[in-house]
């Protein structure tokens, strides 16, 4: 199922590339969905600091 959305998702961003106005827009588009991954890493990256420090203090 995941796979299925993953592909579906990539080809969205290959048409919004391929009907892009500009170069800025394509900019846009890859930082568009790359930004969430992102975000998530690094909240995981804190959440594991935040666990790793706490244990370490007990």
């Amino acid at each position: 199922m995941k796979l299925l959305l993953l592909l579906v998702q990539q080809t969205d961003i290959e048409k919004k590339m391929q009907e892009a106005p500009d170069s800025a827009y394509e900019i846009g588009v890859v930082i568009g969905s790359y930004l969430p991954f992102v975000v998530l890493v690094g909240i995981a990256y804190a959440i594991y600091r935040y666990n790793k420090k706490k244990r370490g203090s007990e």
